[in-house]
């Protein structure tokens, strides 16, 4: 058994169907009495359901999150939830929602009470970006750690079938790279394990049959999983890529990290074999970049940046950053390497 160190932090989850009725008691747990409720533009209506379930403790619905967290968004809401008096945030949403929050947080020390509708997994983590002048900035702090999590797969209905596959390929890829990650240990390789294997299995039937309750159920519960990893252990050139990436062009979140996780494993895959053993494993494949390959493609995802809109011209700025702030990870970050990384993610060529 290899040395290491295992620390938890408090976390409380609420999960099944219909938990979201549980709100008012949740935040009694909390001591919130004003909550402001966070969403996106386009979830304007399950803002109102939430505000409703509070009654009077819901101080404001504030609908303006977006990707990335660009910092003008965030210091509005920091603004706006301070000319409320709220004294808590209720984030009903993805990673843009539970981000805004987060960047109340981080300069309130507001709590969260986080209902996730996607498999992010922002919500099980003490990360948040801020995206400044073209350039997203993370960090971690546990003040902006949700306090308290409701996982209700109804809430998940919502979510338009080709999103919930990419947002469940996002998921895996927290659980992928926290299994080589710096800091990993047993504890969350079993974790991180599970989580693929359970939305491994989900996401198909879930493309099959957007109505299937339990596959809906089984791929929240590999979110849950796949997040708390994310929120525990470090990350390396995946997610780097995936934040210069999308912070810098404005790419999709989600689909970002659909479409590199291949190229990331594949180019850390010599350097991490106990990873690649486990990732394999759980997809039930030989090898675990072919087998991520064949679930997106059972999937009809996305396969290359090209189809998400990346200029090839930028191919450069990105290894130039990559380089210039580095992730920790198991294969030195080379230049080269990394630009060849991206010319075949930009081309959707087979990983190399």
């Amino acid at each position: 058994m290899r040395s290491f160190v295992h620390e938890t932090r408090p976390a409380r989850v609420v999960f099944g169907n219909g938990s979201r009725q549980f709100l008012p008691r949740e935040l009694d747990l909390l001591g919130i009495r004003r909550a402001v409720v966070i969403t996106t533009p386009e979830q304007v209506g399950l803002g109102q359901q939430i505000a409703e379930i509070l009654q009077g403790r819901c101080v404001g619905v504030l609908n303006r999150a977006v990707m990335h967290v660009p910092i003008d968004v965030a210091r509005a809401a920091i603004e706006t939830a301070r000319q409320l008096g709220a004294d808590g945030c209720v984030a009903a949403g993805g990673g843009s929602t539970i981000g805004l929050a987060k960047a109340i947080a981080l300069e309130s020390s507001l709590p969260i009470l986080a209902l996730p509708t996607t498999y992010a997994g922002s919500e099980m983590t003490p990360l948040y970006g801020i995206t400044d002048n073209g350039e997203k900035k993370t960090g971690r702090d546990w003040r902006v750690m949700p306090r308290s999590v409701i996982y209700d797969p109804e809430l998940t209905r919502s979510l338009p079938v080709q999103l919930s596959m990419t947002s469940g390929m996002n998921a895996i890829a927290h659980a992928a790279e926290a299994l080589y990650g710096t800091d990993a240990n047993p504890i969350y390789d079993l974790m991180a394990e599970e989580g693929i294997r359970a939305l491994g299995a989900a996401l198909p039937r879930l493309h099959e049959r957007p109505g299937d309750h339990d596959a809906r159920s089984d791929a929240l519960y590999g979110a849950w999983l796949c997040g708390t990893v994310l929120g525990n252990v470090q990350m390396g050139l995946h997610h780097k890529l995936c934040h210069t990436l999308g912070g810098s062009f404005n790419l999709p979140h989600a689909e970002v990290h659909t479409v590199i996780l291949p190229y990331a494993l594949a180019y850390n895959a010599s350097s991490a074999p106990h990873a690649m053993t486990r990732i394999a494993r759980a997809l039930h494949g030989e090898d675990a970049v072919r087998a991520l390959r064949a679930l997106g493609r059972s999937l009809g995802v996305p396969r290359s940046l090209r189809e998400l809109g990346m200029p090839h011209d930028g191919l450069d700025r990105v290894a130039d950053l990559i380089v210039e702030k580095p992730y920790p990870n198991p294969r030195p970050i080379e230049r080269v390497a990394i630009r060849a990384l991206l010319e075949r993610a930009f081309a959707g060529a087979e990983p190399d």
